[in-house]
């Protein structure tokens, strides 16, 4: 990918990021309180829903453009030479190494904003020094492991779908996808990604969010999922 390339990438992928992030912080605001152990109302309900997003505003960018710039630089590494059959499989190392460098600068993004949510009393500067005084730099990569391993899998369904779907229909019509409809084809394709993925977020949601000591905050994704299990059911 050439110099000039790559920084259209981190700018695209930044800007895209920032607009989505703070488009859907109150539905992401919602979903959060409904994972929490305390229960929705408990968390805030509906009240406060904008609680957090300094966090996600300052994180946002950087994410995002770390992100999209690893992922066009693998897809294009891999990409010459390589036969159509073998695109999906571009896509999914390309997604998956993105995620894992963009994960460093979400992780401690996603702690503050996560816990501000669930606390929206309390402001995002507070909670950050919370959790520097009392667990250190590591109180903000609590999660890392849970959020790559959600990640990892979300991008493997998303980015070979959406990809997959413009393909498709830029076959059916004749020509490259407009904007629009590449945003239709990431609708659906992030949706179903979503969907499959969600005990995975919950497993990192309780993660985020335990008390210091306690078992959750180990990071053991199976141990979340399986107390999660015992607990609520299927449902939780």
């Amino acid at each position: 990918m050439e110099p000039r390339e790559s920084w259209a990438a981190l700018a695209a992928g930044g800007v895209a990021g920032v607009c989505v992030d703070l488009i859907l912080f109150p539905l992401d605001t919602v979903k959060t309180r409904l994972q929490s152990p305390q229960g929705f109302r408990k968390a805030g309900g509906f009240r406060g829903i904008y609680a957090g997003v300094p966090s996600t505003a300052v994180g946002s960018f950087p994410n995002a453009a770390a992100f999209f710039i690893t992922y066009e630089n693998v897809k294009s590494v891999l990409h010459p030479g390589s036969t159509s059959y073998l695109a999906p499989a571009t896509h999914m190392v390309a997604a998956s190494l993105g995620e894992v460098v963009a994960c460093l600068i979400r992780v401690p993004s996603e702690v503050v904003k996560q816990r501000a949510q669930v606390s929206p009393s309390s402001s995002t500067l507070r909670i950050l020094s919370h959790t520097l005084y009392h667990e250190g730099i590591q109180g903000l990569y609590r999660g890392y492991k849970s959020t790559v391993l959600r990640e990892i899998p979300f991008s493997l369904v998303q980015f070979p779908l959406w990809e997959s779907l413009k393909d498709l229909w830029s076959w059916k019509q004749g020509h490259v996808v407009d904007s629009w409809q590449s945003a239709v084809c990431g609708a659906f394709a992030g949706g179903f990604a979503a969907a499959v993925t969600t005990p995975l977020d919950v497993a990192k949601t309780r993660i985020m969010l335990a008390k210091a000591g306690s078992s959750n905050a180990s990071g053991n994704v199976l141990a979340a999922l399986g107390g999660i299990w015992r607990t609520q059911g299927l449902s939780g």
